[in-house]
């Protein structure tokens, strides 16, 4: 345990001690906010956490248990244990991990102390996405066509399939954040839909449901802030527009929504407080809605949490939910007592992740060398790293997020991309520039890019996110890539540029192997042609397509990676026989480790 003295706060006695259940930029967020209330904060953190930001800006830290989510931040026992031990009176589950899990907020209760969020009720009538289906249409809330209850068999999903039609969603019933997810385009692709989406829904959430609903092209993901007390006191705070997204993680948002007016935002926030108010729902939450390409707008889905991207409707709203969290759970009325029928100006949130775009996202877990906030009027930056500080590669890749407040959208997208263009990052390779690539991209400043706009535009993005210009020959590069750390370049070959990333690969090989500054390169470039797959990446192996013997054919996956939250394929580098694979289900294998043999 480490310990330091809280600084005073407001005066308000609704809480002495309060544990964090999460970790990351979260966890530094919500204590920022106890600070001010003058509550003792509480960290709990995984082995490989001990040295992070929320650890060192906690009052109190107390160790959870070893590297892996279920050991740790997913384990119930754990975390009540280290809240008995702190005296804690309440926890916060942030976002992620338990956030959603009745069972945890049990647990919590059971224990004597206060759960910061919903009632386990409305948890369970709510959260689980098959029984808030149910309840919406019990009210009459417009709802995309889907399965009535969990889809239990493959010839189940099929039969749904040959009566609704391609595309289909496949999705987590007890999840959330763009967790198992699977967009289905045709019959031959449902069982991988359906087992992917499954073992992602008991990896995040405990709970293998999933369920159907129709997919619609090129809609708009649009969201309302409710926020409710212990009093019956119920109101919306806007909507956020949450359509800039990859594989169904969001990397854009804003509020207000460029395509809601007035009349559009009151009706769908009386949809949303509709459902909350069934729900009998307390704390903040946010209810999910898909507007489609002629403007109909169906519920999507409930969460009964914090949002990831919360901070744009505390901007426009000008208020703190997670402040509003406390007093709630503490049995105190709303600040805020009438639904946002105005945004005050316009927010931005940009999401930045350890990802390397120009390589497929690959994570990029490593040791930040160097890193500078920026700073200005109206520019929030929620972060969880520091200089010096190592990324690991057990849980997701947001390093941080980027917050903007402007009088008007185009203002506030100019503020978006000055304070990106200011922000350092050396060490990992990030999103800022493909973040401001989108910023700058034509549809994007009209305000009318859909879900499908990032995949649709994904090659012209990743070109226009820009490198540093360097000569390969230079000898400080040199030297750096000799001492292992990574460095990106655009090179010039046939009038046509490319942009490389150039790093140390650790490999079993030889003493008498070659050596030098050159050498990294030498072995990058002789991997297309070894028989031997290698690994790209540190992470957990969660997905085997190919059996020993089979034949394969060039750029066709073979294994699925799991590595900071994400599932990455990892396809053969070349036309042969499967004659080896020596990775296995569920082992952790390293970056340059051979998974298999193709000749």
């Amino acid at each position: 345990m480490t310990a330091r003295l809280p600084v005073a706060g407001d005066g308000r006695s609704v809480f002495k001690r309060v544990l964090v259940a999460n970790r990351g930029e979260i966890a530094v967020r919500i204590m920022r906010t106890l600070r001010e209330m003058g509550i003792v904060s509480i960290a709990a953190f995984s082995d490989v956490d001990s040295d992070a930001l929320f650890v060192q800006e906690a009052d109190e830290a107390y160790r959870l248990g070893p590297a892996p989510a279920a050991e740790s931040y997913l384990n119930v026992q754990a975390l009540v244990r280290v809240a008995r031990e702190s005296r804690s009176g309440a926890v916060h589950p942030g976002y992620g991990f338990l956030a959603e899990n009745a069972d945890f907020a049990d647990a919590v209760e059971g224990a004597g102390m206060t759960f910061i969020g919903p009632s386990p009720a409305s948890m369970r009538a709510i959260g689980d996405k098959v029984r808030a289906r149910r309840l919406a249409r019990s009210l009459d809330v417009p709802l995309v066509p889907g399965t009535e209850d969990a889809t239990t068999s493959l010839d189940a999903a099929l039969a749904f399939a040959d009566r609704h039609g391609y595309p289909l969603a496949v999705k987590a019933s007890g999840g959330g954040g763009g967790r198992g997810i699977r967009v289905v385009q045709s019959s031959e692709g449902m069982r991988d839909a359906l087992e992917g989406a499954e073992r992602e829904a008991r990896s995040y959430f405990k709970n293998p449901d999933v369920y159907l609903e129709r997919y619609f092209p090129h809609p708009r993901h649009v969201e309302i802030q409710v926020l409710g007390d212990r009093h019956g006191h119920l109101i919306h705070l806007g909507e956020r527009e949450c359509s800039i997204q990859r594989r169904r993680q969001k990397l854009i948002e804003e509020a207000p929504c460029p395509a809601f007016d007035t009349a559009t935002r009151e009706r769908v926030g009386e949809m949303a407080l509709r459902m909350a108010r069934a729900a009998q729902y307390w704390s903040a939450g946010t209810v999910e809605f898909l507007m489609t390409q002629e403007g109909d707008v169906y519920f999507l889905e409930m969460n009964t949490r914090i949002q990831v991207e919360h901070p744009v409707t505390e901007l426009v709203a000008d208020c703190d939910l997670i402040r509003e969290m406390v007093l709630i759970a503490a049995g105190e009325t709303l600040t805020e007592m009438d639904s946002l029928a105005s945004p005050r100006g316009h927010a931005f949130e940009i999401r930045i992740n350890a990802e390397d775009p120009t390589d497929g996202f690959r994570p990029t877990p490593a040791a930040i060398l160097r890193y500078r906030e920026p700073g200005g009027i109206g520019t929030r930056v929620d972060s969880g790293v520091y200089q010096g500080y190592s990324i690991p590669s057990s849980y997701d890749s947001l390093m941080s997020k980027v917050v903007v407040w402007a009088p008007d959208r185009e203002r506030a997208r100019q503020r978006a991309l000055r304070a990106l263009h200011e922000y350092v990052i050396e060490g990992p390779s990030t999103t800022i520039g493909f973040a401001r690539a989108i910023l700058e991209h034509p549809a994007f400043m009209r305000g009318e890019a859909a879900t499908t706009f990032v995949e649709e535009n994904l090659a012209q993005l990743v070109a226009s996110a820009g490198t540093s210009r360097a000569v390969l020959a230079d000898s400080s590069s040199e030297t750096r890539v000799a001492r292992g750390e990574s460095r990106r370049f655009e090179v010039e070959v046939n009038r046509r540029f490319f942009s490389v990333q150039v790093a140390e690969v650790t490999e079993k090989r030889p003493a008498s192997a070659g050596a030098g500054p050159g050498a990294p390169l030498a072995r990058m470039a002789r991997r297309n042609s070894d028989p031997d797959l290698l690994s790209p990446m540190h992470g957990t192996v969660v997905g085997i397509k190919k059996a020993q013997g089979e034949r394969v054919n060039a750029g066709e996956t073979l294994f699925v990676i799991e590595a900071m939250k994400m599932e990455n394929e990892v396809a053969a580098q070349r036309t042969g026989t499967l004659t080896r694979v020596d990775a296995h289900l569920g082992e952790t294998v390293e970056s340059g480790e051979t998974l298999a043999r193709i000749e």
